[in-house]
Formats: structure tokens, C-alpha cells, sequence
């Protein structure tokens, strides 16, 4: 398998930012870290010797990229609006620095773990002219999580279940969105109480407004907020979707 190690000059962030790619051609996945986590952590946990199958075929190409949640969502002590604003820069480092660099623009899938599947969510609600697909697994859909009674316009554009329930029937991301593949799971058994009712709040949110191309899975009351569940859910999803 080709593997690449790479660091770039953020402008947003002021500061060198890391990222790894796996695979040598095919459709490209930008894997967004679980919560606090970094770029090499995908492989570290085993999700990379999922894909291996679909990655040496040619079929897939995966870019893990660093986070900065310690700053920002997992910041509970620091000031709020900081806080967004650095995930602002940390977002405008994502698309307007790393994916030109990556290439696909339009054609990226957006995946992720946990705090990982916030993300690619986020991402693939905010930005449907950069992703035309999502896997989300085990995420959680509103900002007030983390961020508790404060809220302001960044806060707010960065919360799927608000942004996407007051989204007016006339924009245009509706028809992006159904014209895009959107996979959202997530289990049924310990420490997924909370990401499964926020995933069951967003299903209804999208099939309220007629996004009804939306696969919501829901895994079993054994399936944990684990990666011994994230990885066969992976290779399952992505076969799908190649």
C-alpha cells in the first residue's frame, strides 16, 4: 500500500498542519478524527487495515486529516467565541487549503468516528459542493453539547439540527442533498445514548423536509460506541458507496 506523510503551512491557522494518504488512486475519503484525536490515529485503531482490500485495488483513497478539538469542542473552559472562531479557521483550513491540495473537489466522500462523524456531517451539510458523500458513524448532531446555553451565528451554522431545520424549503442545498449518498449510523448499545438521539432527531429533520435518500442505519443493542464496531461498520458502508 502507498503511503504518504505530509505537513503544510496552514494560512487559517498559522501554524504546519499534518494529514497521511493511503492509496495510490480511486475515490477519495477525507476522514475527520474522533474527538482529541490526530491524524494517525484512523490506523492506529485498525480502520485502515479494513480498507485495505478497496485501497491496494485502486478503488479507494483515504486522507486522514489532525484536529484541533482540544481548542475548540473539547475546550469547556475557554471562551466560547474563541472557541468557534478556531474551529472557523480550523474549517477554512479544510476547504480552502487541504482539499485543493488533495484534489476531487465535489467528488470527496466525508467520514468519520464519533466526534469524527459531527465532523463529516458538518462538513458534508455546510460544503454538498465539495462532498457528494457521507458515512457518518456514531456521531452527535448539536452544538449545545458541547457548548452548552451559549450561542451565536458561528455556533449555530456549525449544529446540523439547527441549521438544517431552519434551513429555508426554497435553498438549494435540499436538491444537493438529494442528489447525494448519505449513510448515518450508529448503535444501539453502551455509551451511544445521547449520538443515537441526536440521530434519530436528525433523521426526522431530513425525512420531514424530503431527503428520503438518506440511509439511517441503526446497528444493534450490543453495537458500543467502539471501534471494535466502527471497523466492520466501514468496509461495510464503503462497499456500498465504491
Amino acid at each position: 500500500m502507498k503511503i504518504e506523510y505530509r505537513k503544510h503551512y496552514s494560512h487559517s491557522l498559522g501554524r504546519d498542519m499534518e494529514y497521511k494518504v493511503y492509496g495510490h488512486s480511486g475515490k477519495t475519503a477525507l476522514v475527520f478524527p474522533s474527538q482529541n484525536g490526530r491524524f494517525y490515529d484512523y490506523e492506529n485503531f485498525g480502520m485502515i487495515d479494513q480498507l485495505s482490500g478497496f485501497i491496494e485495488s485502486g478503488r479507494l483513497r483515504v486522507v486522514c486529516l489532525d484536529g484541533i478539538d482540544w481548542e475548540t469542542w473539547s475546550n469547556e473552559q475557554g471562551d466560547c467565541r474563541w472557541r468557534i472562531e478556531q474551529h472557523e479557521r480550523w474549517y477554512h483550513y479544510i476547504v480552502d487549503e487541504l482539499v485543493p491540495e488533495i484534489g476531487d473537489r465535489g467528488h470527496l466522500i466525508a467520514t468519520g468516528c464519533s466526534m469524527g462523524g459531527f465532523h463529516s456531517a458538518n462538513f458534508f451539510f455546510r460544503r454538498p459542493d465539495i462532498f457528494d458523500t457521507l458515512i457518518a458513524q456514531s456521531g452527535l448532531y448539536h452544538a449545545s453539547y458541547f457548548f452548552g446555553n451559549y450561542s451565536d451565528e458561528l455556533v449555530y451554522s456549525n449544529s446540523p439540527e439547527d441549521y438544517l431545520t431552519h434551513m429555508p424549503d426554497d435553498h438549494y442545498y435540499w436538491n444537493e442533498y438529494r442528489n447525494r449518498r448519505i449513510i448515518i449510523c450508529v448503535g444501539q448499545g453502551n455509551w451511544e445514548d445521547d449520538l443515537l438521539a441526536s440521530t434519530r432527531r436528525l433523521d426526522e429533520i431530513l425525512h420531514r423536509r424530503g431527503v428520503n435518500n438518506v440511509w439511517f442505519d441503526y446497528w444493534g443493542h450490543d453495537v458500543a460506541h467502539d471501534w471494535c464496531w466502527w471497523r466492520p461498520q466501514i468496509s461495510y458502508f464503503m462497499d456500498k458507496v465504491l
